[in-house]
């Protein structure tokens, strides 16, 4: 759920805080680093946020970070990563900054599907979505996010973040994913946690990440503020995205969304095992 606006810098860790952290610098992860960045937490850590979601969790598996915000799919992919408990990036009906953008409204008439490289995920979630509720599976192709690119030898394109956002054709139909997701399951969705190593417990357990959290909300109206022009959106609709699209807080409807996508993952060999939940401290 994300798209980098900056070019990836490298981690420069404060001298006297060496805790290391990353996300993607999506609007959706932007109340869960604001405290980190601007607000009261800004010395707490050193913090890189200028890099995709998918490049978070190969810098948290390389141990170049202690804790980064992961897309969900890769907690089974780092051995010791370990979930931080109550936070998370998920929707529990329409995410918007999730779709796929099809030339068909029938997703049926899809044969072939470009993915946004970018989105591991995601990626997962569109072929469950097919595999078990469309019961088809269209060729799948990955594509750097050009949806003009991708849709030329493709009937569909899967697109995150900020682009994802934009999109006006009006000759496309735009399927939101944590839609299609309630629809089928009757559960909400959750994209990204943050994940901490297991060797760093000690480091992480001194970080109040849902403190972070709520300070970041407090903020929503300024950081709304300052994306609309980036984005080219109105304010208000980058306010109703955060407070009503977005779901910060891990609550049971998520929950359980999250452990029925990953075990339809493990069912559909989308990940090598069925992952126990773990969280940091258990």
């Amino acid at each position: 759920m994300y798209a980098a606006t900056t070019p990836e810098r490298k981690i420069q860790p404060f001298n006297n805080h060496p805790t290391r952290i990353a996300a993607s610098s999506y609007l959706n992860t932007a109340p869960l680093i604001w405290s980190f960045l601007h607000g009261s937490r800004r010395h707490e850590v050193s913090i890189v946020t200028d890099t995709a979601p998918v490049r978070c969790a190969d810098l948290l598996a390389r141990g170049e970070v202690e804790a980064a915000l992961v897309p969900i799919i890769e907690y089974d992919r780092i051995p010791d990563a370990r979930l931080v408990p109550g936070v998370c990036v998920g929707s529990r009906s329409a995410v918007r900054s999730v779709v796929l953008v099809s030339k068909f409204a029938d997703l049926n008439q899809v044969r072939a599907v470009a993915l946004d490289e970018e989105s591991r995920t995601s990626q997962v979630l569109i072929k469950i979505i097919f595999r078990e509720f469309l019961k088809h599976e269209p060729k799948w192709q990955s594509f750097t996010p050009d949806l003009s690119e991708m849709l030329q030898t493709n009937d569909a394109a899967l697109l995150i973040g900020d682009p994802a956002m934009t999109i006006s054709s009006r000759d496309l139909h735009v399927f939101d994913l944590a839609t299609l997701w309630r629809y089928h399951t009757g559960t909400g969705f959750v994209f990204a946690m943050w994940m901490a190593l297991n060797s760093a417990a000690g480091q992480i357990a001194e970080l109040n990440f849902a403190g972070a959290r709520d300070e970041g909300l407090e903020h929503v109206n300024e950081i709304a503020e300052q994306n609309a022009p980036v984005l080219g959106l109105p304010k208000s609709e980058l306010i109703t995205y955060l407070r009503e699209n977005i779901c910060f807080s891990l609550d049971d409807d998520l929950k359980t969304g999250l452990e029925l996508y990953l075990s339809l993952a493990h069912k559909h060999a989308l990940v090598s095992n069925k992952p126990n939940l773990i969280m940091m401290g258990e």
